[in-house]
C-alpha cells in the first residue's frame, strides 16, 4: 500500500523542497507543482509533492493523521 502524506513546506531550493510532516523533515520533489512557495501545504507521495493543498484541508487532514497515530500507538 502507498500513501501520500501532507506536509507543510518549509524551506525551498531549485526544484527541491524540505517539508514537514509534524516534526518530521525531509525533502520532496517539486516538479509537478512548479508554483508552490514556503508555508504552502502540499500531499507527498514517494518523494514528489503532488498536490497542494488549502491550509483548512491540510488542518483536517493533519489531524485525521494524528488521530489514526495515536489509535496504532495502543
Amino acid at each position: 500500500m502507498c500513501l501520500a502524506v501532507p506536509a507543510k513546506i518549509v524551506e525551498i531550493k531549485d526544484k527541491v523542497a524540505i517539508v514537514d510532516f509534524g516534526g518530521i523533515k525531509r525533502e520532496a520533489r517539486l516538479d509537478l507543482l512548479p508554483n508552490v512557495k514556503v508555508g504552502d501545504y502540499v500531499i507527498v507521495h514517494t518523494g514528489f509533492a503532488i498536490e497542494k493543498l488549502d491550509e483548512k484541508q491540510a488542518l483536517e487532514s493533519l489531524k485525521a493523521w494524528e488521530e489514526i497515530m495515536q489509535v496504532l500507538g495502543e
